[in-house]
C-alpha cells in the first residue's frame, strides 16, 4: 500500500471518531491537524481543539479513540497520537504513549469512569437524533400530530440521512433497529406514554438545540484560533438541513465578541 493510500485509510479511520458532546466526526470538525505516515508503518497524528481549556476528559476520549481506531488498521506498526496546545497536553500525551488508560492518566482526578461518560453522551446523541428524524417526518406529513408519533415505527420514517443517523445512535446504545420498533423511546428502549409525548419532544428539542449550538460555536472558535483549519472543516451533515437546522456557514468568531455569546460552553463532566 502506498503512503498516500495509507494516509487516506488513516483519515477514514479517524472519520469514525466523534466528539462526544458535539456528536460529529473529529475530521468534519477540523480537529485533525495532521497525519504523517512513515515508510516503516509508523503513524503520527496531531489533534487540535477549539480552546486550550476544552474539557480534559473529552479531549482524552477523542485522543484515545483516535489511537484505537488507527491501531486497528492492519498495516500500522506504531501509532502516536498527540494533542496540541491544550493545558493538559503533556499529561494526556504521556498517558496515551504509555497506554495508561483514563484512570492511569488522570489518577484521582478521574472521578467518573470513561465508559460512563461515553454512555451519557451516547444517550444525548440518541435523543437529538430521534428529534431530528421525527422533525423530518412531521414536516413531510403536515397532517400528522405530535400525539400520532406514539405509533410511529422505524420503518415508517423517511429514507433520509436523519433516519440513518438515528439507527446508528440506537445501535450504539443497544436499542432495537428493526422496522417494527417504535421510534419515540427513552434511552432504555421504553416507549413513552401518549400523554407525555409533547413534553418529551420539547426536552429532546432542547437537547438537540444545545448540541447543535455548541457544534456551531466550537467550529467558529477553532477557525478563530487556527484560521487555516477552515479548509479542514466539512459542511455540517445533510441530516441537519433535512431537519430544518441551519448549516454552518463557515464564519469566524471575533475574539472581542466572545464575552457576549450565550451559547452554552462545553460541559465538563469529571
Amino acid at each position: 500500500m502506498s503512503t498516500a493510500a495509507r494516509e487516506r485509510a488513516a483519515r477514514a479511520a479517524l472519520d469514525t471518531v466523534f466528539d462526544p458532546e458535539l456528536d460529529e466526526p473529529i475530521t468534519d470538525l477540523g480537529f485533525v491537524r495532521s497525519v504523517a505516515v512513515g515508510s516503516d508503518g509508523a503513524l503520527t497524528v496531531h489533534l487540535r481543539l477549539p480552546t486550550s481549556f476544552c474539557s480534559p476528559n473529552f479531549a482524552y476520549l477523542m485522543a484515545s479513540d483516535s489511537k484505537d481506531a488507527l491501531t486497528a488498521l492492519s498495516w500500522t506498526r506504531r501509532v502516536v497520537v498527540l494533542l496540541d496546545d491544550h493545558h493538559d497536553s503533556d499529561l494526556i500525551n504521556r498517558g496515551l504513549a504509555a497506554d495508561a488508560g483514563y484512570r492511569g492518566t488522570f489518577g484521582d482526578e478521574a472521578e467518573k469512569d470513561l465508559e460512563a461518560l461515553r454512555l451519557t453522551f451516547r444517550r444525548k446523541a440518541h435523543t437529538a437524533a430521534m428529534e431530528r428524524a421525527l422533525s423530518v417526518l412531521l414536516r413531510e406529513n403536515p397532517d400528522l400530530t405530535e400525539e400520532d408519533l406514539h405509533d410511529v415505527v422505524l420503518g415508517g420514517l423517511p429514507d433520509a440521512t436523519a433516519t440513518a443517523a438515528l439507527l446508528r445512535r440506537r445501535a450504539a446504545l443497544g436499542l432495537g433497529v428493526a422496522p417494527s420498533d417504535p421510534v419515540l423511546v427513552d434511552e432504555d428502549g421504553r416507549r413513552y406514554p401518549p400523554g407525555e409525548i409533547p413534553l418529551r419532544l420539547r426536552f429532546a428539542r432542547a437537547v438537540r438545540v444545545s448540541i447543535d449550538g455548541n457544534a456551531h460555536f466550537c467550529r467558529g472558535l477553532l477557525r478563530t484560533r487556527y484560521p487555516q483549519s477552515a479548509a479542514d472543516q466539512s459542511p455540517r451533515a445533510a441530516n441537519f438541513a433535512e431537519a430544518g437546522e441551519p448549516v454552518d456557514a463557515g464564519e469566524t468568531v471575533d475574539a472581542g465578541e466572545l464575552l457576549h455569546l450565550t451559547v452554552p460552553q462545553k460541559e465538563n463532566v469529571s
